[in-house]
């Protein structure tokens, strides 16, 4: 599977911006959105390297609701 296909949110939480993949157990933090992305990319490129191909489950339209 392809990083750039991958589904993905962004929350603030304190002072920092958690982003974390829907698809894999997979997340990180930064001071900005942008920078918690760039975390998350390299966090989920290190996660590839080393997981089994087909490792990642298909999200096709997540949607966020309230319990």
């Amino acid at each position: 599977m392809d990083i750039a296909d991958l589904k993905n949110v962004v929350w603030k939480e304190g002072k920092h911006y958690v982003a974390q993949s829907l698809n894999v157990d997979v997340s990180s933090f930064g001071n900005t959105k942008g920078e918690a992305l760039v975390n998350l990319r390299e966090a989920l490129e290190l996660y590839f390297e080393d997981a089994e191909q087909d490792s990642a489950t298909t999200v096709e339209e997540p949607e966020i609701v309230s319990v």
